[in-house]
């Protein structure tokens, strides 16, 4: 099977961590656009630092402390840089795939009291529709064969596994805790089971 996933050009990106070299992908199957960062050389037969990333408007750019988004980017591209060698896969999935406009529309009804999973249930919208099976042919292109996994989402890693990645470890990522975002965390622990320390959590 081709990958749908088509690499359409690369750029060197310097950054406040570090020099990446920038890659651009389109899903020929949605047109969507992707990218990942790359620091070093991650075509080799040793583990990968790795971070699968889906876009967050909100957190990455515009610095919202409703999640920990922009916080769990900046501290991916931090370790890849300590590390010398390591992949972003920023994956264009906004508002755990249901779009930015909804996003919005899920951020007003949790302003009423809602949590993250009731509001997108609300809406009619699923609680997670992201595909990180795009990761794997983005993976692939570069030649990454195993990584170690900067995420506390399980149903991640079990994503990979399952399309063919080898995921040798999990590398936590409890950072970007505050007032504004406790409860949300709180609820991705409790029904989306995420592996976010209890302690993290203050009251």
């Amino acid at each position: 099977m081709n990958n749908p996933i088509q690499h359409i050009t690369s750029c060197r990106l310097p950054t406040a961590f570090g020099v990446f070299q920038m890659h651009g992908f389109i899903d020929s199957r949605t047109q969507q656009e992707h990218t990942a960062l790359v620091l070093g050389d991650v075509a080799n037969e040793n583990p990968v630092l790795s971070r699968v990333h889906s876009e967050c408007l909100t957190g990455d750019a515009l610095f919202s402390q409703k999640c920990d988004c922009g916080a769990q980017l900046k501290a991916a591209m931090q370790a890849i840089a300590q590390e010398g060698c390591g992949v972003i896969v920023y994956l264009r999935q906004e508002g755990r795939g249901i779009g930015l406009i909804n996003k919005i529309r899920a951020y007003a009804l949790q302003d009423q009291g809602l949590d993250t999973v009731e509001a997108n249930l609300a809406l009619g919208l699923p609680v997670d529709a992201r595909d990180f099976s795009i990761a794997k042919h983005i993976y692939e292109h570069l030649g990454v064969n195993s990584v170690k996994l900067l995420t506390n989402n399980p149903q991640k890693i079990k994503t990979l596994t399952d399309c063919g990645i080898n995921v040798v470890a999990r590398v936590p990522l409890n950072v970007g805790i505050n007032p504004e975002n406790q409860a949300y965390l709180q609820t991705k622990a409790q029904k989306l089971n995420h592996l976010i320390e209890k302690e993290q959590f203050s009251g």
